[in-house]
C-alpha cells in the first residue's frame, strides 16, 4: 500500500507541475493595455488616406501624426473612445481648410476606427478567456498537489483495525471480502469496504456506517451521498468517512418581491464535501424569473466548483469571469459564500457584492462584511476571505439586501444586529422566520426579494 501511495503521489505531483507550466506559459504580454493604441489610430488614418486621398499631400495629416510626440493623435483616440466617433470639430483646422474630400475622409476614418474597436473587443474577450484558463490550471495544480500530499502522508491502518471491522460485520450477517482503512495527516479517517450480506437481506449504508463506527471507536461514521446506499448479497465497494467534531442544521425563510410569482434569490446548503458544509446565497439583479435564473446559475456553479476541490477564492473568481464572458445580456448577481470545516469548526466567508453576514454567539452578534461589486461586473474583482472560529451553539445568519433594506433606521446593519442579539433560544428555522417577519413588519409589502439563511453549529 505504501508503494502504491508513493507512486500515485509522484504521478500526481508530475501532473501538477505540468499544469503549473501550462499556466505560466499563458502569462506572456499580448499587447499590454486593453484600449486602442497609437498604432491602431495610425493604421486607421493610413487606410483612410489610401482610400480617399490618393496622391494628395496638402494637409500631411498622416505624416504629422507619425511623429512620436504627436499630441493630436492621442486627442483623436480619446475623442473617438468618448463619443464613439470623430466629428469635424475634432479635426485640425488646416485639415478642414485644405482637404477637398473631408467628408469622405472622416467617414472612412470612423469606419476604420470602428473596425479597430471591434477587433480590440474580441482580443480582450480572448484575453479574459485565457485568464480563466490560467486560473483553472493553477487551481487544478493546487488540487493535485494537495491530493498528492494526502496520498503520500496517508497511513494505512487496515492491519490495526481491520480484524475488528470484519468481526463486527460478521456478527451482523455481513462478510467483508476486502477493506482499506486510511488515516490522513489531519487525523481524518476514511474506509473502503467490499462487503455483502450473508443472509440474503439488504442493509442500508447508514446502518453499516454505524457498525463501522462501533468497530473503529471514537467519532461517528457516515456514507457520503456519492457512494452506494445499500449493502446487498452481491459484493460491492462502499466508501465511508469519519464524521467531524461538529454537526450543523439550517433553516431558510423566503419571500418574493410584491407582485412577483418567484423570488430572484437562490441559496444552497450542501454537505456533499466530506467534513465540510457549503452555504451560498445569491441575489439576482432585479426580480422575477430572469433574476431567479441568474442567481440559480451562480449558486449551482459555485457549489460544483467547491465540491470538485477548488478553493473558495478561485471558485468565486471563475464564476465572476464566466459571467463576464457570457455577453452583455447577462445581469450581475451577488454571491455570499460560507464554508464551515466540521473537523475544526473554522468558518471561511467570501462575498461578491453581498451584504454582511451575522455570527451570533455568547458575546453578541458579530458582522462579517466585505464591500465588493457583484459577480459579472469587473474582471479584476478579488474576493476577500473572512475567517472565524465557530464555537458550540453559535449561529450563522445570511441575508439578501432586500431583508437589510427593509430594516428600520439609518444604520440597517446595526438595527438588524440589535434585533438578532435580542432573540432568545430557538431553532434555526424559527430564527430565519422571525428575522423575515421582523423585516416585513416595517413595510406594507416587500419592495425586493427577501431571503434569510440561518445555520447553527453544535459539538457532537
Amino acid at each position: 500500500m505504501a508503494d502504491v501511495n508513493a507512486y500515485t503521489a509522484r504521478r500526481l505531483n508530475e501532473m501538477a507541475r505540468s499544469l503549473g507550466i501550462l499556466a505560466k506559459s499563458c502569462q506572456d504580454d499580448m499587447g499590454g493595455g486593453r484600449g486602442l493604441t497609437r498604432e491602431d489610430a495610425l493604421a486607421a488614418m493610413q487606410m483612410s488616406a489610401a482610400m480617399v486621398c490618393e496622391g494628395c499631400s496638402r494637409c500631411n495629416l498622416y505624416r504629422d501624426s507619425e511623429k512620436g510626440d504627436s499630441y493630436y493623435l492621442y486627442y483623436l483616440l480619446r475623442a473617438f473612445e468618448h463619443k464613439g466617433q470623430v466629428d469635424f470639430e475634432d479635426m485640425p483646422r488646416f485639415f478642414l481648410e485644405t482637404c477637398r474630400r473631408r467628408e469622405d475622409y472622416l467617414t472612412q476614418l470612423n469606419r476604420n476606427l470602428g473596425r479597430a474597436t471591434m477587433n480590440l473587443e474580441w482580443k480582450n474577450r480572448f484575453l479574459e478567456s485565457r485568464d480563466t484558463v490560467m486560473v483553472q490550471f493553477r487551481e487544478l495544480a493546487a488540487i493535485l498537489e494537495e491530493f498528492a500530499c494526502q496520498m503520500e502522508h496517508a497511513k494505512d491502518i487496515t492491519n490495526i483495525k481491520g480484524e475488528a471491522v470484519r468481526r463486527m460485520f460478521r456478527l451482523h450477517h455481513m462478510a467483508v471480502e476486502n477493506l482499506l482503512l486510511l488515516e490522513y495527516e489531519n487525523l481524518r479517517r476514511e474506509a473502503y469496504l467490499t462487503v455483502r450480506t450473508t443472509n440474503g437481506k439488504c442493509v442500508t449504508a447508514r446502518d453499516a456506517a454505524e457498525l463501522l463506527g462501533r468497530a473503529m471507536g471514537g467519532k461517528g461514521w457516515y456514507a457520503p451521498k456519492d457512494t452506494r446506499s445499500l449493502v446487498t448479497r452481491k459484493a460491492a465497494t462502499v466508501r465511508f468517512s469519519e464524521a467531524g467534531s461538529y454537526r450543523m442544521m439550517y433553516g431558510v425563510a423566503r419571500k418574493p418581491r410584491e407582485g412577483e410569482a418567484v423570488s430572484g434569490d437562490n441559496f444552497t446548503y450542501s454537505e456533499n464535501t466530506p467534513g465540510q458544509v457549503i452555504m451560498s446565497l445569491s441575489d439576482g439583479m432585479g426580480s422575477g424569473g430572469q433574476a431567479c435564473e441568474e442567481s440559480r446559475r451562480v449558486v449551482e456553479l459555485t457549489q460544483q466548483l467547491l465540491e470538485t476541490g477548488f478553493s473558495a477564492r478561485a471558485a468565486l473568481k471563475m464564476v465572476n469571469t464566466v459571467f463576464l464572458l457570457t455577453g452583455a445580456e447577462q445581469h450581475p448577481a451577488t454571491v455570499d459564500l460560507c464554508c464551515v470545516d466540521l473537523h475544526t469548526g473554522v468558518l471561511e466567508a467570501m462575498k461578491l457584492g453581498a451584504v454582511a453576514t451575522f455570527v451570533l454567539g455568547e458575546k453578541g452578534a458579530e458582522l462579517l462584511e466585505a464591500h465588493e461589486v457583484p459577480a459579472g461586473v469587473f474582471q479584476t474583482v478579488e474576493p476577500i476571505l473572512l475567517s472565524r472560529k465557530l464555537w458550540d451553539g453559535e449561529k450563522i445568519i445570511m441575508v439578501t439586501d432586500g431583508v437589510l433594506d427593509a430594516c428600520p433606521g439609518v444604520d440597517k446593519e446595526a438595527g438588524l444586529q440589535e434585533y438578532i442579539e435580542g432573540m432568545g433560544q430557538q431553532s434555526v428555522q424559527e430564527m430565519a422566520d422571525d428575522i423575515l417577519r421582523f423585516a416585513n413588519s416595517h413595510k406594507s409589502g416587500p419592495g425586493d426579494d427577501m431571503t434569510v439563511l440561518a445555520a447553527g453549529i453544535w459539538k457532537r
